[in-house]
């Protein structure tokens, strides 16, 4: 006859089994339909269950993140007190369930997405609060369940964020007593993408994602939101992530052929930035008529405050460079500095232009364009017109080698565009306020990576953090800490 286990090694057996836990059947349906970001259905089908089972996790998660989502992707703030009291009865119905993998993980990702909610629109204390709760019980999730793989997925990503801020961001971080290891991070998202969970699509995106964003590796993204999209033509969702993609990657035809393409119709959330990308994709191809409807139909259609800056300042460049009178270019450039928070990057760039007052000039305006586009031969040619006058501009002096070594970069020709990294910083200095030097250094360190070259790249990524501000300096400093740790 067996032993009788003793207590503790019983308790864990009880935890194993637990951390096989599952969705039901109706809240996996209803995830596959958020994730379509087709929200009504989804909740249509979660609404029965709930009603049977109120304090049920399964649905009561599913139901949290057609929520959270919304208030995410539109910005809503007319819909946000509204969604955070959701949020706050999900978390109130999950305390009369009993504990579990499941129970305790869809408490933990509430927590963390009430707090994200409350962050985005600027209530920081209590935003900042249930943002440190959910990390410590994500943290708690993990250790009590460790088979249990979806906990392992968002533990992964909050250690990810948090290990990945700059150092501009460490006393927030020793403020909220957070503290994570990027490398942990990774590994733990890695196994809740490799193995099969309910989770499992979820988790392979943001690794993707992360690969292509922080470590210039964008092949993954690539194959995984094309094969997403074959798999679901109806997923709003997945297009919006291969437009992304395709957009981050300078592959402007593709982004705009995927954007057409997308599934729409009453069922969908309505989802506006997609009308701000495919303004930013028509402007690189020099469409500039209908670049202006799309971003006009974003500000008409966009209830969030983010983003307006820099829609408005597309805006005038659509009217700059199509040659519309001044009167319309004036009014788009006064709309900069009078609509919205300059919180996220692209915002600040287009504020910091409007705060500057100085003439864009338009041989490197419309080059930039269409390097941006993957436009990279037209770009050369553009650039031939730049002339160097004693008017020139030091701003503009600088940017037009980079602007050419961007070009050729994505040509392929990595000589020339070595060549002309190496003129950009040296035309800068190591104090010029403005993104190309430090960007120009980043791209060499990741060209010595690529080459095999470590000690080149461990130069050139410590020297894009060294220079001072600049408009991008955030996702540049974060990028080439990211890289030098790789390189350890």
């Amino acid at each position: 006859m067996a032993a009788t286990p003793p207590p503790q090694a019983a308790e864990l057996s009880t935890v194993a089994e637990k951390g096989t836990e599952q969705l039901t059947a109706t809240s996996r349906a209803a995830y596959a339909e958020v994730f379509k970001l087709r929200l009504q259905p989804a909740r249509e089908l979660l609404r029965q269950e709930l009603v049977k089972t109120p304090s049920a996790p399964a649905p009561l998660l599913v139901a949290n993140y057609a929520d959270f989502l919304e208030l995410v992707i539109t910005q809503d703030e007319s819909r946000y007190e509204t969604l955070v009291e959701a949020q706050e009865s999900h978390l109130a119905a999950l305390e009369k369930a009993p504990a579990s993998a499941l129970r305790d993980y869809a408490r933990a990702e509430i927590t963390l997405h009430l707090g994200l909610s409350e962050l985005l629109f600027k209530h920081l204390m209590v935003g900042g609060y249930h943002l440190r709760s959910g990390f410590h019980q994500m943290q708690a999730v993990v250790k009590r369940y460790p088979s249990f793989l979806p906990a392992r997925k968002t533990l992964g990503v909050c250690e990810f964020a948090v290990g990945s801020l700059p150092q501009g961001y460490h006393w927030l971080l020793r403020l909220l007593g957070l503290s994570a290891n990027v490398e942990t991070g990774l590994k733990n998202l890695a196994s809740a993408a490799a193995q099969p969970n309910d989770f499992q699509t979820e988790s392979q995106i943001y690794q993707a994602l992360i690969r292509e964003s922080y470590y210039k590796k964008p092949e993954e993204a690539l194959r995984l939101t094309e094969h997403l999209v074959a798999q679901q033509p109806g997923n709003l969702l997945y297009y919006y992530l291969l437009i992304s993609v395709h957009k981050r990657q300078h592959r402007g035809e593709a982004a705009l052929a995927a954007f057409r393409a997308r599934p729409t119709g009453p069922g969908y959330l309505p989802v506006p930035y997609l009308r701000h990308m495919a303004a930013d994709l028509l402007l690189y191809q020099d469409d500039y008529a209908a670049s202006e409807r799309e971003n006009l139909a974003f500000l008409r259609d966009y209830k969030g405050q983010h983003y307006r800056k820099d829609a408005a300042f597309k805006l005038y460049l659509a009217a700059w460079l199509g040659g519309q009178p001044a009167a319309c270019m004036a009014h788009y450039r006064a709309q900069i500095n009078t609509s919205g928070p300059a919180d996220v990057e692209e915002d600040n760039y287009a504020q910091h232009y409007y705060d500057e007052a100085q003439a864009l000039h338009p041989v490197l305006t419309r080059a930039r364009l269409q390097i941006d586009g993957g436009y990279n031969q037209e770009a050369l040619a553009t650039l031939r017109r730049f002339q160097v006058t004693p008017a020139t501009l030091w701003r503009d002096r600088i940017e037009e080698p980079y602007r050419r070594a961007r070009a050729y970069q994505g040509l392929g020709r990595l000589d020339s565009a070595w060549f002309y990294f190496e003129r950009t910083q040296t035309i800068a200095g190591p104090k010029a306020p403005y993104y190309f030097a430090p960007q120009a250094a980043l791209q060499q360190g990741y060209m010595a990576q690529q080459a095999g070259k470590k000690a080149q790249a461990r130069f050139y990524f410590e020297k894009a953090l060294r220079y001072p501000w600049h408009e991008y300096k955030n996702s540049t400093d974060a990028k080439a800490s990211l890289a030098l740790r790789e390189l350890k």
